[in-house]
């Protein structure tokens, strides 16, 4: 497509952006959820529900363009759908930006969308919040974003809450109304020419409330922006700052055009609206009457072809091509400093996690204290059920940072979709971040339960057993972080990772060997996450030229196997012996 970019042309002006729709319509299937195969090709429901039928509208540059309806008619779908992050399943129409059909995945990245409820990092200050983002998405170096911040923290009104931290339900922070314009102002760093809010008023006292729609009305009269929003009960003092509303009901477009447009039609239908009553809110309170004026909706009429004509369209245009603010290297250099901020501010975790550590090696080094010392009361199968259980704790620690991984998943999906950063270089900063916190666990188990239990009294046995320590803290912790990316929430995102947990555990070859498991389960054996640090700590311990001198068991002073004896008949190959010598 040849949409337009936002930088200035020939004139050194900012190109502006008219977006409209045509007979645009949405409909979800009966039980219909983000997951629905609908959504591949499957068959379509004929008991279908429209949520938006044949919308037909139009916002224009400089202007503010108001969607308003009473609940449930639409208004956010319409406004998600306008934003390009609704995907073409069950969506017929066209979405044209400048009269051409848009392009989701690059509009996205010129235009800010702000949804309802704010996904913000409640440990980050409002000054830290911003600085972020304008770093991730502004051209220039960090000097152009803190000339940015300071004139967002100014223009937002939040100077006074600058070094004060977002906060959430368990911690107090900033207001409300704050938070809302935080999140406005997060959205706004990159000065886009098209602005997209659901609800901006939504919860905010009637002063607060004024004061973000005088700042809206400032940037689209001022800067020329395009200003998309939802609302749902207006005052006066702010309706007189939208120029178009677009009227909503059950999906179907009521009324586009002027307040003043909308007043002459209900008196025109015979309704006398009381003074006390502005005329917007009336004409929600009324809704059900203005559709039984209107000509019946012919549903059948509406195309069945479900896609997005823009999306067949996409070429290799040059805007096709995305382009990134920053290099690599420089993202990830943000976000880590990003991550170490919530990682480290999250005292409660952190304290946890480092004493949890101390005090399980020093607990299990004095309950297995010495098992080997004395040949005469060496049980091997206690030194292997050490090592198995070593391997259940290490591996289901870190389960509670699940919610942790869930919050910021929601705010990752909005900063990648609109290009702020690549998901590489989201998940590369979060490994370095956690790499010396993680060192630092496995280190401190390591010390006190190594040289307690007895195992092989040499550093680089130490040594090794220690990087597999750190190694195994390591996986888990990428291993819940994964399945936060694919569970929709905490209590399955527990019960999934506890049970697969459990399914590694029983198939690791402590509990059957690998020779006893059926062909069918002997996927789960090699899928274990088990099975490869058992056999490290078994082979670090066991193998080696002092495995082959070492007598792990004996009768009447005749030693019955060694130690790389006892490997071979566990089925660690010679191969994977060598390898520790």
């Amino acid at each position: 497509m040849d949409l337009p970019v936002k930088t200035p042309n020939s004139s050194g002006q900012k190109t502006l952006y008219r977006i409209r729709t045509k007979n645009l319509s949405y409909k979800l299937s009966p039980g219909y959820n983000e997951f629905n195969w609908d959504c591949l090709g499957g068959a379509t429901n004929s008991a279908n529900k429209y949520i938006l039928k044949d919308v037909s509208c139009e916002a224009k540059p400089g202007e503010i363009t108001a969607i308003a309806g009473p609940s449930g008619a639409g208004k956010t779908t319409l406004l998600e759908i306008l934003a390009g992050m609704i995907v073409p399943c069950r969506v017929s129409g066209h979405v044209l930006v400048n009269d051409k059909p848009m392009n989701a995945t690059y509009f996205r990245r010129v235009s800010g969308y702000v949804t309802q409820d704010e996904a913000l990092f409640p440990l980050l200050t409002v000054e830290e919040t911003l600085m972020y983002s304008a770093r991730l998405r502004l051209h220039g170096g960090i000097d152009k974003a803190r000339a940015r911040v300071r004139e967002l923290l100014t223009e937002l009104g939040l100077d006074h809450v600058a070094g004060v931290r977002i906060g959430s339900e368990s911690s107090r922070g900033i207001s409300g109304g704050e938070k809302r314009r935080v999140s406005i102002g997060v959205d706004l760093v990159h000065d886009p020419a098209v602005l997209l809010i659901d609800e901006p008023t939504s919860g905010l006292d009637s002063a607060s409330a004024l004061n973000v729609a005088s700042l809206l009305q400032g940037m689209a009269k001022k800067q020329g922006k395009t200003i998309v929003l939802t609302i749902h009960q207006p005052g006066f003092r702010i309706l007189e700052l939208f120029n178009t509303v677009v009227l909503l009901s059950n999906g179907i477009v009521l009324h586009h055009g002027s307040l003043h447009l909308l007043e002459e039609r209900l008196m025109f239908a015979g309704h006398c609206i009381p003074r006390h009553v502005n005329v917007l809110e009336f004409a929600i309170d009324v809704t059900e009457s203005m559709l039984m004026d209107m000509e019946e909706i012919n549903i059948e009429g509406i195309e069945n072809k479900i896609e997005y004509d823009h999306v067949k369209k996409m070429g290799n245009e040059e805007e096709n091509h995305i382009f990134y603010t920053n290099s690599l290297f420089k993202e990830v250099l943000i976000l880590s400093q990003r991550f170490s901020n919530n990682i480290f501010r999250t005292k409660q975790l952190f304290a946890a996690r480092i004493i949890l550590a101390l005090l399980a090696g020093i607990l299990l080094g004095t309950i297995f204290m010495n098992v080997n010392k004395d040949p005469k009361r060496f049980k091997l199968q206690n030194q292997i059920g050490f090592f198995a259980f070593s391997l259940a704790f290490l591996l289901s620690s870190t389960t509670e940072a699940l919610p942790i991984f869930l919050q910021e998943r929601r705010i990752l999906m909005g900063e990648t979709s609109r290009g702020a950063y690549r998901v590489s270089s989201y998940v590369i900063s979060n490994t370095l971040v956690f790499l010396p916190f993680l060192l630092t666990v496995a280190m401190l188990y390591s010390i006190p339960v190594y040289w307690l239990v007895g195992l092989r009294r040499d550093v680089d046995g130490f040594l090794y057993f220690s990087l597999v320590v750190w190694v195994v803290v390591l996986m888990s912790n990428s291993f819940v972080a994964c399945f936060s990316a694919l569970v929709p929430n905490f209590i399955m995102g527990t019960s999934l990772t506890v049970g697969l947990m459990g399914s590694f555990f029983l198939f690791s070859g402590y509990f059957i060997s690998k020779e006893d498991i059926p062909w069918y389960w002997i996927f789960m054996h090699y899928l274990s996450l088990f099975k490869y640090p058992f056999e490290c700590f078994m082979i670090n311990e066991y193998g080696g030229e002092k495995g082959k001198s070492r007598c792990l068991q004996s009768v009447e002073e005749v030693c019955l196997f060694t130690g790389d004896g006892f490997l071979m008949h566990q089925d660690h190959t010679e191969q994977n012996v060598r390898r520790m010598e």
